[in-house]
């Protein structure tokens, strides 16, 4: 898939990304870190605004974290030891044999993965890690709980695109053309996202799903700003902090 034709969701709405999408938790890079045979260079595709590569570049010596979204890299998190690029994930344009750990984070559904996979074993190391890792859906503390899941599942839910799918599987239903480390010897840590939020954080992010852009263009403002109503009447003091989980999923090789 070439960065002219990536299915592009994101880019028009890519400064609200940056400040409403969740970061993932530090244990998630040192666990990656742990399993890849040296701390050089890790290569971060799909990088949206550097969620992963920022935590990632305090274990490596040096992070390549590309998109293919022009917008998503302009409002990514700067740091000394990351170098972003626009780049589909499936062309790096990175030397053969270079890199320590691959990662691609909540994008590897919207991937050319036979192209993508080829990619990732050319700029590998002998020994070195692809991490697939999608986070599930998110779980809201209290009476907010069920809105948001009735609006997730009944109102956005006809406007997710197919490869959503993926992400609800924990993308076991990928391909993945690689042992996976995932062992009874070696298991997998179970991590999570989790943030306290207030009403208008919880808003914003859901405002960045890809499902609310088609459930608008089908459907006028109307469904959005119902939920929006529905989740502030039960919220009670928009300034009050509540418990937000998404669980992670990872599938892990050593390529």
């Amino acid at each position: 898939m070439s960065g002219a034709d990536f299915k592009d969701h994101f880019s028009a709405r890519s400064s609200a990304y940056a400040a409403h999408r969740p970061t993932y938790p530090a244990e998630l890079a040192a666990h990656l870190t742990a399993l890849a045979p040296a701390r050089d260079r890790a290569l971060d595709c799909g990088c949206g605004s550097g969620q992963l590569s920022v935590l990632l570049a305090e274990h490596f010596a040096q992070v390549i974290a590309t998109d293919a979204s022009a917008a998503q890299v302009a409002n990514a998190t700067p740091h000394p030891k990351i170098h972003y690029r626009v780049a589909p994930a499936e062309q790096s344009g990175l030397p053969a044999g270079s890199i320590d750990l691959v990662s691609v984070a909540q994008a590897a559904h919207w991937l050319d993965l036979d192209a993508f996979y080829a990619e990732a074993r050319r700029v590998a190391r002998p020994g070195a890690i692809l991490a697939l890792i999608s986070y599930g859906i998110l779980r809201v503390e209290g009476e907010p709980g069920p809105v948001v899941d009735h609006f997730y599942r009944a109102v956005a839910g006809p406007h997710w695109p197919p490869e959503r799918r993926h992400v609800e599987t924990g993308y076991r239903s990928l391909p993945f053309p690689v042992p996976d480390l995932s062992t009874p010897d070696l298991p997998t840590p179970d991590l999570a996202i989790m943030v306290s939020w207030g009403l208008a954080d919880l808003i914003g992010y859901v405002d960045t799903w890809s499902a609310v852009r088609a459930l608008e263009a089908a459907s006028g403002p109307g469904p959005v700003e119902r939920f929006r109503a529905a989740l502030a009447a039960c919220w009670g003091d928009p300034a009050a902090r509540r418990s937000v989980r998404w669980p992670l999923a990872l599938r892990l090789g050593r390529l």
